[in-house]
Protein backbone atom coordinates (compact mmCIF):
# COMPACT_ATOMS: atom_id res chain seq x y z
CA UNK A 1 0.00 0.00 0.00
CA UNK A 2 1.03 3.47 -1.11
CA UNK A 3 0.16 6.27 1.49
CA UNK A 4 -1.41 8.97 -0.20
CA UNK A 5 0.60 12.57 -0.52
CA UNK A 6 -0.17 15.58 -2.13
CA UNK A 7 0.05 16.28 -6.47
CA UNK A 8 -0.52 12.96 -7.47
CA UNK A 9 -4.01 11.72 -10.01
CA UNK A 10 -4.46 7.93 -10.40
CA UNK A 11 -4.66 7.82 -14.08
CA UNK A 12 -2.43 11.00 -15.63
CA UNK A 13 0.69 9.32 -13.38
CA UNK A 14 0.95 6.36 -15.71
CA UNK A 15 1.81 8.61 -18.66
CA UNK A 16 4.35 10.27 -16.37
CA UNK A 17 7.80 10.35 -16.65
CA UNK A 18 8.26 11.45 -12.97
CA UNK A 19 6.32 8.65 -11.30
CA UNK A 20 5.67 5.99 -13.99
CA UNK A 21 8.94 4.18 -12.96
CA UNK A 22 7.66 3.71 -9.62
CA UNK A 23 4.50 2.47 -10.67
CA UNK A 24 5.70 -0.19 -13.02
CA UNK A 25 8.41 -1.53 -10.39
CA UNK A 26 6.51 -1.68 -8.01
CA UNK A 27 3.27 -2.98 -9.17
CA UNK A 28 5.40 -5.84 -11.68
CA UNK A 29 5.25 -8.86 -9.26
CA UNK A 30 2.69 -7.29 -6.49
CA UNK A 31 0.01 -5.70 -6.18
CA UNK A 32 -0.20 -2.39 -5.62
CA UNK A 33 -2.91 -0.17 -4.02
CA UNK A 34 -2.97 3.89 -3.93
CA UNK A 35 -5.50 6.54 -4.00
CA UNK A 36 -5.35 10.33 -4.15
CA UNK A 37 -5.34 11.99 -1.21
CA UNK A 38 -8.39 14.29 -0.62
CA UNK A 39 -8.99 17.67 -2.26
CA UNK A 40 -6.62 16.24 -4.86
CA UNK A 41 -6.10 14.53 -7.85
CA UNK A 42 -9.29 12.36 -8.81
CA UNK A 43 -11.01 12.01 -4.98
CA UNK A 44 -13.20 14.91 -3.98
CA UNK A 45 -11.73 18.36 -4.02
CA UNK A 46 -14.98 19.67 -2.42
CA UNK A 47 -14.52 18.40 0.98
CA UNK A 48 -14.65 20.11 4.67
CA UNK A 49 -11.71 18.76 6.40
CA UNK A 50 -8.38 18.60 5.10
CA UNK A 51 -6.78 17.71 8.04
CA UNK A 52 -3.71 15.11 9.35
CA UNK A 53 -6.54 12.73 11.22
CA UNK A 54 -8.75 12.93 7.80
CA UNK A 55 -5.41 11.75 5.69
CA UNK A 56 -5.03 8.96 8.47
CA UNK A 57 -8.50 8.38 8.07
CA UNK A 58 -8.85 7.60 4.21
CA UNK A 59 -5.94 5.71 4.67
CA UNK A 60 -7.65 3.41 7.14
CA UNK A 61 -10.64 3.13 4.96
CA UNK A 62 -9.17 2.21 1.80
CA UNK A 63 -7.00 -0.19 3.58
CA UNK A 64 -10.27 -1.58 5.15
CA UNK A 65 -12.34 -1.61 2.20
CA UNK A 66 -9.77 -3.75 0.10
CA UNK A 67 -9.79 -6.28 2.67
CA UNK A 68 -6.01 -6.38 3.67
CA UNK A 69 -5.20 -8.32 6.92
CA UNK A 70 -1.00 -7.33 6.77
CA UNK A 71 1.14 -5.37 4.07
CA UNK A 72 3.74 -3.37 3.85
CA UNK A 73 3.03 0.20 3.78
CA UNK A 74 5.19 2.77 1.81
CA UNK A 75 5.37 6.29 2.69
CA UNK A 76 6.83 9.37 0.40
CA UNK A 77 7.31 12.96 1.50
CA UNK A 78 3.47 13.76 3.56
CA UNK A 79 2.93 9.95 3.38
CA UNK A 80 5.53 9.47 5.66
CA UNK A 81 4.01 11.47 8.76
CA UNK A 82 0.87 9.76 7.37
CA UNK A 83 2.02 6.28 7.23
CA UNK A 84 3.97 6.48 10.63
CA UNK A 85 0.50 7.17 12.43
CA UNK A 86 -1.37 4.32 10.85
CA UNK A 87 1.48 1.86 11.91
CA UNK A 88 1.21 3.32 15.26
CA UNK A 89 -2.33 2.31 15.59
CA UNK A 90 -2.26 -0.44 13.70
CA UNK A 91 1.02 -2.77 14.06
CA UNK A 92 -0.46 -5.74 13.91
CA UNK A 93 -1.86 -4.68 10.19
CA UNK A 94 2.01 -3.64 8.47
CA UNK A 95 4.29 -5.82 8.26
CA UNK A 96 6.97 -3.57 6.72
CA UNK A 97 7.44 0.45 6.99
CA UNK A 98 9.39 2.06 3.85
CA UNK A 99 9.68 5.71 4.36
CA UNK A 100 11.14 8.28 1.39
CA UNK A 101 11.69 11.53 1.39
CA UNK A 102 9.75 12.17 4.45
CA UNK A 103 9.67 14.04 7.54
CA UNK A 104 8.28 13.91 11.49
CA UNK A 105 7.60 17.94 11.50
CA UNK A 106 6.19 20.37 9.28
CA UNK A 107 7.56 23.49 8.53
CA UNK A 108 5.58 25.19 10.91
CA UNK A 109 6.88 22.55 13.73
CA UNK A 110 10.83 23.43 12.65
CA UNK A 111 11.06 27.00 14.05
CA UNK A 112 10.33 30.42 13.19
CA UNK A 113 12.68 30.94 10.00
CA UNK A 114 11.20 27.26 8.45
CA UNK A 115 7.59 28.78 9.28
CA UNK A 116 8.05 32.30 7.95
CA UNK A 117 9.27 30.79 4.56
CA UNK A 118 6.39 28.44 4.84
CA UNK A 119 4.23 31.21 4.95
CA UNK A 120 5.62 33.05 1.95
CA UNK A 121 5.34 30.15 0.01
CA UNK A 122 1.74 29.52 0.79
CA UNK A 123 0.98 33.25 -0.28
CA UNK A 124 2.86 32.40 -3.58
CA UNK A 125 0.83 29.25 -3.73
CA UNK A 126 -2.46 30.76 -3.55
CA UNK A 127 -1.80 33.72 -6.41
CA UNK A 128 0.13 31.91 -8.71
CA UNK A 129 -1.33 28.19 -8.58
CA UNK A 130 -3.90 28.64 -11.00
CA UNK A 131 -2.57 31.07 -13.67
CA UNK A 132 -2.24 29.94 -17.37
CA UNK A 133 1.38 31.34 -17.20
CA UNK A 134 3.28 28.53 -15.53
CA UNK A 135 6.10 30.58 -14.11
CA UNK A 136 4.57 29.81 -10.53
CA UNK A 137 4.43 26.29 -11.19
CA UNK A 138 7.90 25.65 -12.61
CA UNK A 139 9.47 27.53 -10.11
CA UNK A 140 7.85 24.81 -7.90
CA UNK A 141 8.73 22.34 -9.76
CA UNK A 142 12.80 22.69 -9.89
CA UNK A 143 12.64 22.59 -6.45
CA UNK A 144 11.27 19.62 -6.50
CA UNK A 145 13.22 18.63 -9.00
CA UNK A 146 16.33 20.31 -9.80
CA UNK A 147 17.97 17.34 -12.31
CA UNK A 148 15.05 17.10 -14.26
CA UNK A 149 14.56 16.78 -18.12
CA UNK A 150 12.70 19.13 -19.84
CA UNK A 151 10.12 16.46 -20.63
CA UNK A 152 9.84 16.06 -16.35
CA UNK A 153 9.64 19.79 -15.88
CA UNK A 154 6.29 20.16 -18.64
CA UNK A 155 4.93 17.01 -17.15
CA UNK A 156 5.00 18.14 -13.23
CA UNK A 157 4.20 21.82 -14.35
CA UNK A 158 0.95 20.02 -16.15
CA UNK A 159 0.75 17.86 -12.88
CA UNK A 160 0.17 20.94 -10.81
CA UNK A 161 -2.81 22.36 -12.54
CA UNK A 162 -4.59 19.28 -13.01
CA UNK A 163 -4.07 17.53 -9.41
CA UNK A 164 -5.56 20.52 -7.45
CA UNK A 165 -7.23 23.61 -7.30
CA UNK A 166 -5.18 26.86 -5.96
CA UNK A 167 -7.73 26.97 -2.70
CA UNK A 168 -6.98 23.63 -2.16
CA UNK A 169 -3.22 23.25 -3.19
CA UNK A 170 -3.04 26.24 0.06
CA UNK A 171 -5.55 24.04 2.28
CA UNK A 172 -3.12 21.02 1.60
CA UNK A 173 0.13 22.63 2.01
CA UNK A 174 -1.01 24.55 5.28
CA UNK A 175 -2.03 21.53 6.49
CA UNK A 176 1.29 19.19 5.80
CA UNK A 177 2.93 22.08 7.35
CA UNK A 178 1.43 21.21 10.91
CA UNK A 179 2.12 17.74 10.88
CA UNK A 180 3.97 16.24 13.90
CA UNK A 181 4.78 12.66 14.79
CA UNK A 182 7.44 12.92 16.55
CA UNK A 183 5.83 11.22 19.82
CA UNK A 184 5.05 8.84 17.81
CA UNK A 185 8.41 7.14 16.64
CA UNK A 186 9.85 5.85 19.61
CA UNK A 187 6.76 3.55 20.30
CA UNK A 188 6.89 2.09 16.36
CA UNK A 189 7.62 -1.67 16.38
CA UNK A 190 7.51 -2.10 12.83
CA UNK A 191 10.73 -2.97 10.82
CA UNK A 192 11.57 0.15 9.00
CA UNK A 193 13.67 1.23 6.55
CA UNK A 194 14.11 5.12 5.76
CA UNK A 195 15.67 6.26 2.37
CA UNK A 196 16.15 9.89 1.53
CA UNK A 197 18.42 11.93 -0.82
CA UNK A 198 21.46 13.77 0.47
CA UNK A 199 20.50 17.48 -1.43
CA UNK A 200 16.91 16.88 -1.40
CA UNK A 201 15.66 21.03 -1.38
CA UNK A 202 12.21 20.15 -0.22
CA UNK A 203 12.44 18.38 2.68
CA UNK A 204 15.99 18.66 4.39
CA UNK A 205 18.63 15.77 4.70
CA UNK A 206 18.53 16.13 8.41
CA UNK A 207 14.71 15.80 8.41
CA UNK A 208 15.13 12.26 7.20
CA UNK A 209 17.97 11.38 9.34
CA UNK A 210 15.91 12.36 12.68
CA UNK A 211 12.87 10.68 11.14
CA UNK A 212 14.37 6.95 11.22
CA UNK A 213 16.66 8.29 14.70
CA UNK A 214 13.49 7.93 16.24
CA UNK A 215 12.18 4.83 15.28
CA UNK A 216 13.93 2.10 17.05
CA UNK A 217 15.70 -0.28 14.81
CA UNK A 218 15.03 1.75 11.69
CA UNK A 219 17.71 1.37 8.92
CA UNK A 220 18.44 4.53 7.33
CA UNK A 221 19.58 4.41 3.67
CA UNK A 222 21.30 7.98 2.26
CA UNK A 223 21.09 8.40 -1.54
CA UNK A 224 22.74 10.76 -3.77
CA UNK A 225 20.68 13.12 -5.57
CA UNK A 226 19.11 16.42 -5.15
CA UNK A 227 15.46 15.27 -6.64
CA UNK A 228 12.67 15.04 -4.15
CA UNK A 229 11.49 12.22 -6.18
CA UNK A 230 13.56 9.55 -7.38
CA UNK A 231 13.82 10.27 -11.17
CA UNK A 232 14.57 7.70 -13.54
CA UNK A 233 17.58 8.72 -14.87
CA UNK A 234 19.52 8.58 -11.27
CA UNK A 235 21.88 6.70 -10.45
CA UNK A 236 20.01 6.24 -7.01
CA UNK A 237 16.77 5.03 -8.55
CA UNK A 238 18.51 1.30 -8.98
CA UNK A 239 19.48 1.87 -5.36
CA UNK A 240 16.30 2.71 -4.34
CA UNK A 241 14.21 0.14 -5.90
CA UNK A 242 16.64 -2.80 -4.78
Amino acid sequence: VKAPNWMTHLEYEWESPVWRHLLDEFAKDRTLIRFDQRANGLSDWDVEDVSFEAFVADLETVVDAAGLERFPLMGISQGCAISVAYAHRHPERVSHLVLFGGFARGQFKRGPAEKELAEAMITLVGHGWGQDNPAFRQMFTYQFMPGATPEQVDWFNELQRVSASAENAVRLRRAVCNFDVTNLLRELSVPTLVLHCTGDCIVPFKEGRQLAAGIPGARFVALEGVNHLILEHEPAWGQFAG
